[in-house]
C-alpha cells in the first residue's frame, strides 16, 4: 500500500482534526502518501483530493470542527453515487480509505465495501455516542463537559430565584449524553428516549424536590425523547395553574459541537485514527476502529451498520437512585 485517503463525514465532532492529524502522520511514517478528501462523501464523488503531509496537519489538534469539511450528500445514498466514489478512488490510485464519522458515515463506508472497494476502515466519531463497536466515540467527552458547565451555571440562577430549569442536550435517538449529564450534573430527573417519561412524572419529581426543601430543580432532557424540551414546556404551560409552577428552558443545540476538544478527545482521536492506519497496514479491511475496555479494537462495518448500541441499564438505575 502506497497511497491512502481520509475523509470526515456527518456531524462534526470535537477531536476530528486530531484524528485527521493522526491518519496523516501515521500514514506518512510508513512512507505512504496521504490525501485529504474535502467535503465528505460529496468530495469523494467529485474527486476533491488534496495531498497532505505531516506539516499540513500541524497546529490543528486543538481546533474544533474538521479542516476537511463535511456536507450532506444525498447522491452517495444511491448505488450510482457510490460507484462514482469508487471510480474516483481508483482514478486517484487510492489503495485505502479512512472514514471518520458516526452511524451514517460508517454505513456509507460499509456500502463501499459491499460494492467491491474493500480497503476501507472507519474511525468512531460522533458526540451522540450511539455507534455500535465503540464504548466511547470522538467528541463525546467534550460535548458532555459543555453540558455539565451549562447545568452548573443554570443551578446558580435556579437557586437564586427558586425556579425549575430544564436543559435539552443533543443525541438524536440516543440518551447517552443526557443520562451522563444528569448523573454528573446532579439533575433531579433525566428524560431519555430509551425510558419513556411523561410530563406528570417530571412534575411530581420537581414538586417532591421543593417539598424536601430544595431551592432549585434541574431537569435534563434528550432531544430525541418523546417529550423533548418543546413538548415538555408546552405541557407545563397548558397545565401551569394545576401544576403550580413553570419550567424555564435552555436548549444547548449545536453549542455542544463547538469549541476546542478536551484532552481525552484529542488522545482518543489520535489512538483510534492510528489504529485505523494500523488496520490498513495489516490488511484488515471493512472494520471500525473503536475503544472497548480501554483498548483500540476493530468491529466489522457490516455489524456496525446493522446493530444498535444500547444504553447501559445499570447507569439508568443509578440515575434513578441518585435523582
Amino acid at each position: 500500500m502506497k497511497r491512502i485517503a481520509v475523509l470526515t463525514s456527518g456531524g462534526d465532532a470535537p477531536g476530528m482534526n486530531a484524528a485527521i492529524r493522526a491518519v496523516v502522520r501515521s500514514g506518512s511514517s510508513r512512507g505512504w502518501e496521504v490525501y485529504g478528501v474535502k467535503g465528505g462523501y460529496q468530495g469523494l464523488i467529485t474527486g476533491n483530493f488534496s495531498l497532505m503531509g505531516p506539516r499540513d496537519v500541524g497546529g490543528i489538534m486543538q481546533k474544533g470542527g474538521t479542516i476537511l469539511g463535511s456536507a450532506r450528500c444525498p447522491e452517495f445514498r444511491t448505488e450510482e453515487g457510490q460507484i462514482r466514489a469508487i471510480r474516483a478512488l481508483h482514478q486517484e490510485g487510492i489503495e485505502g480509505l479512512v472514514v471518520i464519522g458516526g452511524n451514517g458515515s460508517q454505513t456509507g463506508a460499509n456500502a463501499l465495501t459491499l460494492l467491491g472497494y474493500k480497503p476501507v476502515v472507519g474511525v468512531a466519531s460522533t458526540i451522540d455516542n450511539d455507534l455500535y463497536g465503540s464504548e466511547l466515540t470522538i467528541g463525546v467527552d467534550t460535548a458532555l463537559n459543555i453540558a455539565i458547565e451549562a447545568i452548573d451555571r443554570l443551578k446558580t440562577t435556579a437557586s437564586s430565584h427558586q425556579r425549575a430549569f430544564m436543559i435539552e442536550v443533543m443525541g438524536r435517538g440516543c440518551g447517552y449524553l443526557a443520562l451522563m449529564a444528569g448523573l454528573a450534573g446532579g439533575a433531579e430527573i433525566t428524560v431519555i428516549p430509551e425510558v419513556p417519561t411523561p410530563p406528570e412524572t417530571v412534575a411530581e419529581c420537581l414538586r417532591s424536590a421543593y417539598e424536601r426543601g430544595k431551592s432549585h430543580a434541574i431537569v435534563v432532557v434528550a432531544e430525541g425523547a418523546e417529550y423533548n424540551a418543546d413538548k415538555m414546556v408546552a405541557y407545563f404551560k397548558e397545565h401551569e395553574q394545576r401544576l403550580g409552577f413553570e419550567l424555564r428552558t435552555t436548549i444547548l443545540g449545536h453549542v455542544q459541537r463547538g469549541g476546542n476538544p478536551s484532552a481525552f478527545d484529542r488522545i482518543l482521536a489520535s489512538r483510534l485514527a492510528a489504529g485505523a492506519v494500523d488496520a490498513l497496514a495489516r490488511g484488515e479491511f471493512g472494520v471500525l476502529a473503536g475503544l472497548n475496555r480501554s483498548e483500540v479494537t476493530t468491529t466489522p462495518l457490516s455489524e456496525v451498520a446493522a446493530k444498535k448500541k444500547e444504553i447501559d441499564v445499570r447507569l439508568v438505575e443509578l440515575a434513578h437512585i441518585l435523582d
